[in-house]
This record gives C-alpha cells, structure tokens and sequence, in this order.
C-alpha cells in the first residue's frame, strides 16, 4: 500500500515505533505539529494568530530579518524560539512543517531549503515566480513525501469548494464569462520606522521583491478560475501604470488583464489602488444565471426566461435579499470558517493523513504560471500564450 493511504487508514497508529525515525512518525508520537513560521511580518503574524485555533499544532520556531518583527511575533509564541537566520530554524529536527509568508521573491530559495531540511510546507501565494522555478519547485515536491500547500485561501473555503461544484453541474449553465475585480482607495504603504527599512518593509511596490497587484490580489482569482473551469489558459494580454502613486515604487497602482481559456471563456481582472467601488468580487456568467461571490458572500441572479425554482437550489436561501439589474437574487445560506483558518486546518489535516491538500503545488503552480504570463503581458507590451511545458503533473 502506498504510504499516503496507509497513513490515511489509520495504519500509521499501529507502527508508531516503526516511524518513530521519521517526521510523521515524531508528531504522531508526541500528538502534536510543531511549526516555523518564517517570516513575522503582516501576514506572518496573522497566520499565527489563527493557527490558535488549528489543534494539535504549536509555533515552536519563528524567523524574520527585522528584530521588532520577530520579537512582535514571539509575543504571540512565549513558548517559541527567534532566528534572524531562516536556516536556523529549518535545521531543528523538532521543526515538523514550515509557514513561508516571506516576500514573493525570495519564496523558491526558502521552499527548496526547507524541502533540503524535510519540512512539510505551507507557501503563502504567488506559490514561486518564474516559470523555470516553478517547474524545479513543484518537480522537488513530488520528489518529496512532504505535505506542500498553498496559501489560497479561498480554495480552502467551504463557501467557495460548494459554489465551485454547484457551477460545474450546471447551476449558472454553460459559462460564457468570469468578470474578477479587487479594489482599494489608498497607497498600499505600510509605515517605516527607518528608512533603511524601506524596501523590505515595502516590499510589495519593488520589483526585485515582488509581483505587484497581479500576484498579491489577481492570484486568488486566477486560481479560482483555473479551479472552476478545470483548464489553464491559452493566452493573456493586460495593461496597467504607476498613473497615481508616482512616489518611487515599481509595481503599478491599476493593472487590466484579460484571460482566455481554450473552452472560449474569457475572464477579466481588474485591480486598483486609487477606488474602492465594489471593492473584491468575482462574477461567474453563464447561460442560465450568474453567481456572484464576495469575501465570504455570494448570491445567484437567474436569467430572466430561466424558471423561478432556481432560487431554491440546494444551500441557496429562497428569500430575495438583493436585486441586480432588476433580477431577484437569492443569497447562498451555507456555514463556512473564516477562509486562511479553514486553510491552516486543511493543512494539518494533510499532514496528518498524507492526503494532498486541495491547494496544492499544481493549482498553486498553475496559477503562478498565470500570474508569470500576465507580469510578462503587462509589462512588455504583448499577448503570452501558454506553452505545453507549463503544465505541471
């Protein structure tokens, strides 16, 4: 029997002793994940907060470049230990599995170390950038028996796992268009203590750091899309400008993109710093209907020739809560955890069961491979068409 199932049957609890060698084996044993977080900034930080609610897993390890940084996260951890050195941290044996919410940029070299150091891994999105780096981390985890997630949220949401199976068995009918928008009203800066801190505080607007709005907000739609549709895409085009926040960054304030996959579905992202009108929503159109999709909301509008009984689908609400266009829509009545807790309980799950995550290093991977094509679109000024050897396995 392969390992993953046989761990996913309870077989594992019988020879305890057998793995008491390996990771599993170590967290079986005393009953408990012990977990690096490297990288104590923003989003760091509030993965911590919330693996308080993930049993059976405990911060043992944090690292970050910035002093205030890590003595801010082991606050949060008395328990932990700091390291200034990430390679610290991944050469403790104790160290079951690794949260990677560094920027975008130094993503490949920390994942390749602690893959090295036989960590099982939770990668914060983009997953890597560069398509040849994306091929060499994805090919070294199925080389791996390590658990790799990625940090996409929403594929993690319960919310949107039912709204993607709803859609697929025809609740919108055939899909003619994904409309995707992520809005915001201000400058995206974070506050500087010293400016020698700038661009690592900062890292979002700088490009050695960072894939600017199409990796840190399009990246969670593009993977929805990919999701929903079961495809990658054929070719991308976009736009986009520093046209407001001319402060010295390097990563635009508005980007434009315009998706096509090979079933004829075109899906268009829109993401701005400078208004927040309808701030983050997705549309999924289709022939008989649309769904609508919020943070955690979402709302089907049938067409109007469609009968009315699609109001009554299964977890959608048959009261009328909002109209658009003059349609009634009807709201999805469904109990779901706050997405990015449902993700560190997903991955505690796999690593528990060996069972790959729904987020995994090829929908991860693919959608870094969508984001990769739309910052060479954007900002070379051209059409990127997928190639066959983007397709991971």
């Amino acid at each position: 029997m392969d390992r993953r199932k046989f761990i996913a049957t309870g077989g594992a609890a019988s020879l305890g002793l057998a793995l008491a060698g390996s990771s599993v084996g170590a967290y079986t044993m005393r009953n408990k994940i012990n977990v690096g977080v490297i990288g104590t900034g923003d989003r760091g930080t509030g993965l911590m907060s919330l693996l308080r609610q993930v049993p059976d897993m405990e911060v043992v390890a944090c690292s970050d470049l910035l002093p205030f940084r890590l003595e801010n996260a082991l606050k949060m951890a008395p328990k932990a230990k700091g390291y200034a050195d990430y390679k610290a941290l991944l050469d403790r044996k104790d160290v079951d599995a690794v949260l990677v919410a560094v920027p975008f940029g130094v993503h490949t070299q920390v994942v390749l170390d602690a893959l090295d150091a036989g960590k099982h891994i939770y990668c914060e999105k983009t997953m890597i950038r560069g398509y040849s780096d994306i091929k060499k981390v994805a090919a070294k985890v199925r080389a791996s028996n390590k658990i790799f997630q990625t940090g996409h949220q929403y594929h993690s949401s319960r919310l949107y796992t039912h709204l993607v199976e709803k859609i697929q068995n025809g609740l919108v009918g055939e899909i003619t268009a994904i409309e995707c928008q992520w809005n915001r009203n201000g400058d995206w800066r974070r506050p500087v203590p010293d400016p020698k801190f700038e661009r690592i505080i900062n890292w979002r607007m700088y490009k050695e750091w960072s894939g600017g709005l199409v990796a840190e907000l399009c990246s969670h739609q593009i993977d929805f899309a990919n999701w929903l549709l079961k495809e990658t895409p054929s070719r991308v085009m976009g736009s986009g400008g520093i046209d407001y926040w001319k402060d010295g960054r390097e990563t635009f304030d508005n980007v434009h993109l315009i998706v096509d996959y090979p079933s004829g579905v075109k899906a268009k992202y829109t993401c701005t710093t400078i208004n927040s009108l309808g701030d983050y929503q997705i549309k999924v159109l289709g022939k008989k209907g649309t769904v609508q999709i919020d943070y955690d909301k979402a709302w089907f509008f049938a067409e109007p020739n469609e009968p009315k009984q699609y109001g009554n689908v299964d977890g959608v609400s048959g009261a009328t809560i909002k109209a658009y266009d003059n349609r009634p829509g009807y709201q999805f009545n469904l109990d779901h955890k706050d997405p990015t807790l449902q993700a560190l309980l997903d991955f505690q799950e796999a690593i528990v069961t060996g069972e790959e995550p729904l987020s995994n290093v090829v929908t991860g991977g693919h959608a870094a491979m969508v984001v990769q094509m739309a910052l060479d679109a954007i900002h070379n000024n051209k059409i990127v068409s997928w190639k066959d050897e983007y397709t991971l396995e």
